[in-house]
């Protein structure tokens, strides 16, 4: 079992004994609305479920003061008039009778998790907790929250399982400024947080939860805040079908990719004016932000007091009317997922040879069958290089691979082939005949485009190889493979994932070619990261020669395991960045998502 679920039903017993507007949005269905939702989709029985525990009191003060959690305990004891008293100490806080024991409760799940994903019981999981934590600071309750939960979470791992280095990403539309404090002179932890900020003028009104508040001594650069300084749930879109390039016939296609508000609006600009903000006040502490030119160097200026939003409050009514616009948006985006049952093989891997020395997961399937062989000689005709012995029994095995893939009985594969060419088109070619609408094509090394795949927007083709950059057509662009780490992780993140995010592929090909270049470290994570647009339905092709070592890393990732790491940074030359920035210019009309424009007379 691989993903581990923690919850307790009795996190659900604290709730509101008087009237109060700020506080009355936390109450038990936020938590159980959750659970509910998981159980609908068939999603919690397909986790390894695990009770919560209640954490000690010595783990609690592994970020909480001793006076803290002895006033806390007492909360038990109070009469309603005392609890409703001491609620008033703090901000946008209640206490309940048995509020210590939720919070309690709360915080040991999370080191329950922390235990079963450190211990290897689980390769990840999900706390669904109650009282909330980020906002708790050492000895005061904050925003519903009573015990930090993420952060003793941190505290417990490093103290018990000796973990060096730690990353909290925390998406709210708060600022987790509880967290921020504990953490922010301590180079362990690295904490980021996404939240709405509105010029200081959003919950909790914080001068440091701007991007400039970057840590404190040995700390700098280990604290980084992104505030949103615009409301995103007025532009923040769901994918309205699938996405496509732009410029199609269908009206459809012109409006479906709205997963970033449109180019050129006001929150648009605001999203770039905060992200550049960011950069300018953390590139002084992380190399990998020194690179110039890979991102538009923008006129940026800060709003006038006239501009900003009034005060918004945790519970006020404008915080809330924003939260249900939120709740309605998440929820039509998960009615449109379709949870489909675990396929009864995750990943499965065809060789053309043994290879006996190779180490997986005893649960990744070695297959051996093949298609018919009929159906292999029929494709095996459109190549001469496919009908050697070794290329056919190859091909065999591939097209029963993928065909267990578009069939749901395979999440993933990967496949030696001798003949990785061919083998890619044919694969291609019968990806969009056994029913996937689109195929995105990563091809590394000697691989080219089929002169005769048909331009019929079903197909993505993105050559990483050489050293030119083009952008043959909207469906078919090359850029070199960069020698260095910058160069590679830039040209992931700022066009291979953009692409295929909105391309929305059903399928995707990586094919590892002659002379492909790539380091097992940097095919493992490139295979990792385009396992997401498909919703995991990736096949990956590999040159015979290439080593067992690669295939087995890229069998794992594949399976759910973590690439390897990509050792030390490396800058990106200026040839990498103005590549990037060259088809980045070409292709932004016709993708969206690589649109980063400012309005109309801002330089």
């Amino acid at each position: 079992m691989r993903t581990a679920l923690v919850y307790h039903e009795e996190m659900t017993a604290a709730r509101l004994l008087w009237d109060d507007p700020e506080c009355e949005i936390e109450r038990p269905e936020r938590l159980t609305a959750a659970v509910e939702r998981l159980q609908q989709g068939g999603l919690e029985q397909r986790c390894l479920q695990l009770a919560a525990r209640e954490a000690s009191e010595a783990e609690l003060g592994l970020v909480h003061s001793p006076e803290y959690v002895s006033l806390m305990r007492g909360t038990q004891a109070l009469s309603t008039e005392e609890l409703q008293a001491l609620s008033g100490q703090y901000d946008a806080v209640y206490f309940h009778p048995s509020t210590f024991h939720c919070a309690r409760l709360a915080a040991g799940a999370a080191l329950q998790l922390v235990d079963a994903v450190l211990t290897g019981t689980a390769h990840n999981g999900l706390a669904l907790v109650r009282p909330p934590g980020h906002h708790s600071q050492r000895a005061a309750a904050n925003g519903f929250c009573v015990f930090n939960n993420v952060a003793i979470a941190a505290r417990y791992a490093q103290k018990r399982h000796g973990v060096h280095r730690i990353l909290i990403v925390d998406w709210d539309v708060h600022h987790g400024q509880g967290i921020q404090y504990i953490f922010e002179d301590d180079p362990s932890v690295l904490y980021f947080s996404w939240h709405r900020y509105e010029h200081g003028r959003f919950w909790p009104y914080l001068r440091e939860s701007d991007a400039d508040a970057v840590g404190l001594g040995p700390g700098r650069g280990f604290t980084v805040n992104l505030p949103w300084n615009q409301a995103l749930t007025r532009q923040l879109g769901i994918p309205r079908g699938r996405c496509r390039p732009l410029p199609s016939a269908s009206p459809t296609s012109r409006s479906c990719c709205k997963c970033w508000p449109a180019a050129g609006s006001v929150l648009c600009w605001s999203a770039l004016e905060s992200i550049q903000s960011v950069r300018a006040a953390q590139a002084p502490h992380w190399t990998s932000l020194w690179q110039q030119g890979s991102t538009p160097t923008l006129s940026l200026s800060t709003c006038s007091p006239e501009r900003r939003p009034s005060p918004v409050s945790p519970g006020g009514p404008k915080c809330k009317a924003a939260e249900a616009q939120t709740s309605a948006v998440l929820s039509s985006l998960l009615d449109r997922l379709h949870l489909c049952a675990t396929p009864p093989v995750r990943t499965a891997i065809a060789l053309t040879a043994p290879a006996a020395a190779m180490v997986l997961p005893p649960d990744i399937l070695r297959q051996e069958e093949s298609a018919p062989r009929e159906e292999t000689q029929a494709w095996a005709r459109l190549h001469e290089a496919l009908t050697q012995d070794t290329a056919f029994t190859a091909l065999g095995k591939v097209l029963h691979l993928l065909n267990g893939i578009l069939d749901g009985q395979v999440s993933s594969g990967i496949a030696t082939t001798p003949a990785a060419a061919s083998t890619l088109e044919v694969v291609l070619r019968q990806g969009l005949s056994h029913g996937a609408q689109r195929v995105f094509c990563v091809a590394l090394g000697q691989l080219d485009r089929p002169p005769d795949l048909a331009n019929d927007g079903r197909t993505l083709w993105l050559n990483i190889r050489g050293k030119e950059a083009a952008a043959l057509s909207t469906l078919h662009v090359s850029v070199p493979l960069s020698g260095t780490t910058g160069g590679f992780l830039s040209c992931i993140l700022a066009l291979v994932l953009p692409l295929a995010y909105g391309f929305q592929p059903d399928l995707v090909l990586v094919a590892l070619g002659p002379a492909h270049g790539l380091q097992d470290p940097q095919a493992a994570l490139l295979a990792a990261l385009l396992r997401g647009p498909a919703g995991g339905r990736v096949l990956v092709l590999v040159e015979q020669e290439s080593t067992c070592q690669l295939v087995g890393v890229l069998a794992r990732v594949l399976h759910g395991d973590p690439p390897p790491s990509l050792g030390p940074f490396s800058v990106a030359s200026p040839d990498d960045v103005q590549a990037l920035v060259h088809l980045r210019g070409q292709l932004e009309a016709q993708w969206e998502m690589l649109q980063v424009a400012a309005p109309s007379g801002v330089p």
